[in-house]
């Protein structure tokens, strides 16, 4: 028992601390790792709860959003139901178009900037908001990271300079070109 105590205090360093070192080198503990798993998921489900947490905003602000919310499904459900107008009623329909044709064309171009805009102003909007909420969120990950363990320090690994095969495969390419 002497002499294999010895050979693997002679191969793998004195002591239980320096074989679980080495170990760890080939294999990840699986303690430590279920513990950061731990931490990660409770991370995790802070930032959904944070995510998800009551909205802080008065009536007035959660009315008129909902308002705000209206006009794409309307133009979508306006632009149907003039396809089922044109089929149940052709001839109401076709009074109605004759009544569009009529509109200027300057006016249509009026109404493509509001429409612009209306979209495009909601789409900047909501854009800004999201950046906002992403850079909180970035903000605090030096908070999270400090909660997590430090990861194992893995040995020096092999450089692709260290590979005898890929070293003569490249003089062959050498010396072919």
């Amino acid at each position: 028992m002497g002499l294999i105590l010895r050979m693997l205090e002679g191969l793998f360093g004195g002591g239980a601390g320096e074989m679980r070192r080495t170990v760890e080198v080939f294999r990840e503990n699986a303690e430590s790792g279920a513990q950061r798993g731990q931490v990660m998921q409770q991370a995790a489900l802070q930032q959904f709860a944070a995510e998800f947490a009551r909205d802080r905003r008065g009536l007035f602000d959660r009315l008129i959003d909902g308002l705000n919310r209206l006009p794409r499904p309307g133009l979508a459900l306006g632009t149907l139901a003039l396809f089922v107008a044109a089929m149940v009623d052709p001839q109401w329909f076709a009074a109605r178009m004759q009544g569009i044709a009529l509109v200027p064309e300057p006016l249509w171009w009026l109404l493509g900037v509001i429409v612009s805009f209306y979209f495009g102003a909601r789409h900047q909007a909501k854009g800004q908001a999201f950046q906002l909420r992403l850079g909180q969120t970035l903000a605090q990950l030096p908070q999270i990271a400090a909660q997590l363990p430090p990861a194992p320090v893995a040995e020096e690994r092999a450089t692709p300079t260290d590979n005898p095969a890929l070293a003569a495969w490249q003089q062959a390419r050498q010396d072919q070109g």
